[in-house]
């Protein structure tokens, strides 16, 4: 407590070492509320949790220091961090309450040009269902597991009966609170193993998806989606997971939007999955090719230059057999060069095309010649400068078309 006393004065971020880890700062106090360190100390674990940035909360027990009220301190803590948190499952008609762990937090989202805030709502609402394998391994930022929750049955008024003999019976309360412990465990225990055995829709849900190989798309909040999927943990038991991923409708990109998904009957007689379910309509196509999706020339490094030259001259020693990708490559590479301002690489061209027509041996065909002479005057002339330009095949007597 002295020494991070003496720190107040110089206190920074280096003395956290959990602050890149998005986490909860609580702490828990075992000393009276008026012990004089306790008070210096409480600013400094205040700041502590404001610097942390995650919230957070100081616990100090009640009343003077003893096992009793340091007790009710961490039940204390455990009602306020381990609560069960309760929303329901719906899908069409059919519902249910169920429980989440751990709790689901608030996302906040810092973006180009908007902050997203989303919370998760007091409804599971279930979309639809997918196959695992349209889903594949999708990212997320959070997995809960899904629990049924039992129904409370009402409390009993103790009769007078009771009440009298519990006032007769002062001298033994060490006695009383014990058999009440036993009652309480006992009562908590058949609750349980009532709640195990009544009919809940979530375990329906859990069986259909296991034996399926199905997911199933939740709305967990507003434009906030995730999935209810079948997990095992071991060969003999699993469980009902809930996945959340990115807010939005676009979190999977080969899904598309969420909302532009719909029900297979739609499609009527024909299945986008096939009449046998052979095939599948994911991943979805995107209507605008990117830029990373076209071929283009990257001449960072010589080695990329000579091996575009080098297909070149490679057509070229196969014409006219190769001639449609012999003008294909040429016009390519001269656009490229035009590009960047690499003039030179024109006249470096046609040289090396007119050493290779000299170079044809005597049994090569005779268009050859003609169309790499024809190759190398066209990157000479003004029109070769032109980008919008094309330098097209000569028409000779050997072509395939007279």
């Amino acid at each position: 407590m002295e020494h991070f006393h003496t720190l107040s004065g110089h206190f920074d971020n280096r003395w956290l070492l959990w602050s890149c880890v998005p986490c909860k700062l609580n702490v828990m106090c075992i000393a009276p509320a008026s012990d004089t360190n306790l008070q210096i100390s409480l600013s400094l674990f205040q700041k502590l949790i404001d610097i942390n940035g995650h919230g957070g909360d100081i616990y100090i027990p009640e009343g003077a220091l003893s096992i009793k009220s340091v007790q009710q301190m961490f039940q204390k803590f455990a009602g306020d961090v381990f609560s069960p948190f309760v929303v329901s499952l719906n899908c069409g008609h059919l519902k249910c309450s169920v429980q989440l762990y751990p709790p689901p937090g608030p996302q906040h989202k810092i973006r180009d040009f908007e902050n997203i805030n989303v919370d998760i709502g007091s409804t599971l609402e279930i979309c639809g269902f997918l196959d695992i394998a349209d889903v594949a391994s999708p990212p997320i930022i959070s997995r809960h597991l899904v629990l049924p929750t039992a129904k409370e049955k009402p409390k009993e008024e103790p009769s007078t009966e009771n009440v009298n003999n519990k006032d007769s019976k002062d001298g033994d309360e060490d006695a009383v609170s014990s058999n009440a412990d036993e009652s309480g465990k006992a009562t908590a225990a058949a609750s349980a193993l009532e709640g195990g055995k009544a009919p809940s829709f979530s375990v329906l849900l859990h069986g259909s998806l296991k034996v399926e190989g199905m997911v199933a798309l939740t709305q967990v909040g507003d434009n906030w989606y995730g999935i209810l999927y079948s997990w095992a943990d071991s060969k003999k038991k699993s469980n009902l997971m809930l996945s959340l991923f990115e807010p939005g409708e676009n979190s999977l990109s080969w899904l598309g939007n969420f909302k532009y998904l719909a029900s297979i009957y739609e499609f009527g007689d024909e299945s986008p999955y096939g009449s046998d379910d052979t095939k599948s309509p994911f991943p979805i196509r995107p209507t605008e090719k990117r830029s990373y999706a076209q071929s283009c020339v990257v001449w960072i490094k010589t080695s990329g230059l000579q091996a575009d030259l080098q297909k070149v001259l490679r057509h070229a020693r196969k014409l006219p057999d190769k001639q449609q990708q012999f003008y294909k490559e040429l016009n390519r590479l001269r656009r490229a060069a035009l590009s960047f301002g690499f003039l030179e690489l024109l006249d470096a061209m046609a040289l090396m095309l007119e050493r290779e027509c000299t170079l044809l041996p005597g049994t090569a065909h005779p268009d050859a010649a003609l169309q790499l002479s024809h190759a190398a005057n066209s990157l000479r002339s003004e029109m070769a400068k032109d980008v919008s330009q094309t330098i097209v095949p000569l028409r000779t007597n050997f072509s395939s078309d007279d």
